[in-house]
């Protein structure tokens, strides 16, 4: 049997992902209608999306905000970070109430507490990484969202000393849910995408 704080992690984890699961189908090619819809993205928006590492998340994350049609790349930089930031928060809320959960053993409610916390750190470097591109700092900018993409590594190291710790491995070890690893590598996505264009908006900058 699975332990309940796996399960409780299965349940509310799959609710989570089942929105960012549909956002991101939007985001796959459709062989019948691909040229059409590209042919109704804004230039600057597919020509972004094209320098990042993943595309298909990029425009889907972008294309989402209905300003991105008008955006200039600043804006479009911007919005991935709003983007990594709602998934950190969402990502924050869930832990900090899985914690909280009757269902929930005593000893695994502080490492859900953590991680909640890390995500929550996370958020709030993407919000500092968002004041800073609005002051066209894009040094700062790329610091922060840096440090937003390794805040989640650190709740899988936290997981993972907790299993360590229980002297008696069996099925119910405490293991780091794949769901929420998934999560994980959502919000590593966004936070690279964000750097990416940041990187290429200092390319843009005119030098001194």
């Amino acid at each position: 049997m699975a332990s309940p704080l796996l399960v409780l992690l299965l349940i509310q984890l799959n609710v989570l992902l089942n929105l960012s699961d549909s956002s991101a189908a939007l985001a796959q090619p459709q062989h019948s209608s691909s040229s059409s819809k590209e042919g109704h993205r804004p230039a600057l928006l597919q020509s972004t999306c094209n320098s990042t590492s993943f595309y298909d998340v990029c425009i889907a994350a972008l294309a989402a905000d209905p300003s991105s049609s008008t955006a200039d790349a600043p804006a479009l930089c911007a919005i991935a970070v709003s983007a990594a930031a709602a998934n950190a928060f969402g990502t924050a809320s869930f832990l900090a109430n899985a914690s909280g959960a009757a269902a929930t053993p005593e000893a695994d409610r502080a490492v859900l507490r953590a991680c909640a916390a890390k995500y929550a750190a996370a958020r709030d470097a993407l919000l500092a990484a968002r004041a800073s591109l609005a002051g066209q700092d894009y040094d700062y900018a790329f610091v922060h969202a840096s440090a937003a993409a390794e805040y989640p590594a650190v709740c899988r190291t936290l997981f993972r000393r907790r299993q360590q710790q229980q002297t008696r491995p069996s099925r119910t070890t405490t293991t780091y849910p794949p769901e929420l690893a998934k999560r994980e590598e959502a919000l590593r996505r966004l936070c690279t995408i964000t750097l990416d264009i940041i990187s290429l908006l200092q390319t843009q900058e005119p030098s001194t």
